[in-house]
């Protein structure tokens, strides 16, 4: 939830620790948005687009390279943009090279 005003720092979702974990990084990133607002929208600075909040619209972008899925992607490093007017309703997954769940289960998350 973005209210207006807020927005989130420029990031990557891979985590480079998580390599060395049960349950892989992070290797896909799903973003749904919820509601509409004016700005908010989600950059993505080195590839130059910003997609812009829309009831329904959904991003899925890798995090990793192709050929090796524990090599960060550098060109998916993105930002929330400011929120201008409305509130920003979201929703994400983050999809792991191995099982999660059952890494969680064994506490190696």
């Amino acid at each position: 939830k973005y209210s207006v005003g807020q927005y989130y720092k420029t990031h990557h979702d891979f985590i480079p620790h998580q390599r060395n974990r049960q349950c892989g990084p992070r290797i896909l990133t799903f973003f749904m948005y919820l509601s509409d607002v004016r700005g908010g929208g989600t950059r993505f600075p080195e590839l130059n687009v910003t997609v812009q909040p829309k009831t329904g619209r959904a991003l899925i972008f890798g995090n990793v390279e192709n050929l090796d899925p524990t090599v960060l992607h550098s060109q998916v490093r993105h930002e929330a943009l400011p929120v201008e007017e409305g509130i920003k309703y979201a929703a994400n997954a983050w999809y792991h090279l191995y099982d999660y769940q059952s890494a969680v289960r064994n506490g190696c998350n």
